[in-house]
C-alpha cells in the first residue's frame, strides 16, 4: 500500500504543479491585460486564456486539496459519535467524491467523444484555441484527483491511515 500511496502522492504533486503552473500563467495574462487596457490596447483574447487556464487551475489543483483535507466538511455530530463511525463516514465521504469525480471525467469524455466523432472542432470565440486538449486535461486531473480520493477512502476503511493528517508530503 506504501508504494501505491508514493505513486498517488507524486501525481498529486504533479497535478498541483502544473496548477501552479496555470496560476503563474493566469496572473501574467490578466496583468499584461490590465497594463495593456490602461494605455487603451487590452491583450486580444485574454477571456479566452484566462477561462482555459482556469480549468489547469482549479483541477490542477483538487487533488491536493482533498489530499490536504481542504474540502468543506460539517462536522456538528463529529464530537458525539464514536471515532470508529467518523472514520467511516469519512471513508464514505472521500468514495462519493472519487464517484462523482469519475462521473464528471466520463460526462466530458463524452462531449470529447462526440465532436471527435463528428468532426466538430470546438474553439474557444476570439483565439480559436482547441477546447478538445482542455477537456482532456480535465479528464486526467479529474481521475487523478478521483484515484486519490479512493485510496484515501481504502486507507481510512482500513484503519491504516488519514493521510489528510500529514502535512509534509510535498517535502
Amino acid at each position: 500500500m506504501e508504494i501505491v500511496r508514493k505513486i498517488a502522492d507524486r501525481l498529486i504533486s504533479l497535478s498541483a504543479f502544473v496548477g501552479a503552473l496555470g496560476l503563474i500563467v493566469e496572473m501574467l495574462i490578466i496583468l499584461v491585460d490590465v497594463i495593456g487596457r490602461s494605455f487603451g490596447y487590452p491583450l486580444y483574447g485574454s477571456q479566452d486564456l484566462i477561462t482555459m487556464t482556469m480549468i489547469l487551475i482549479v483541477f490542477g489543483a483538487m487533488a491536493l486539496c482533498d489530499r490536504q483535507g481542504g474540502h468543506i466538511a460539517v462536522d456538528l455530530l463529529e464530537r458525539k459519535f464514536p471515532r470508529r463511525l467518523n472514520r467511516m463516514i469519512d471513508a464514505l465521504s472521500a468514495l462519493m467524491g472519487a464517484v462523482i469525480f469519475v462521473m464528471l471525467a466520463w460526462a466530458v469524455y463524452k462531449v470529447v467523444a462526440i465532436n471527435m466523432r463528428f468532426n466538430m472542432p470546438d474553439s474557444t470565440n476570439l483565439l480559436n484555441l482547441p477546447m478538445t486538449w482542455f477537456r482532456v486535461i480535465l479528464i486526467v486531473f479529474a481521475i487523478i484527483t478521483s484515484l486519490g480520493m479512493l485510496l484515501r477512502s481504502i486507507e481510512l476503511a482500513s484503519g491504516t491511515r488519514d493521510v489528510r493528517g500529514e502535512r509534509d508530503f510535498m517535502s
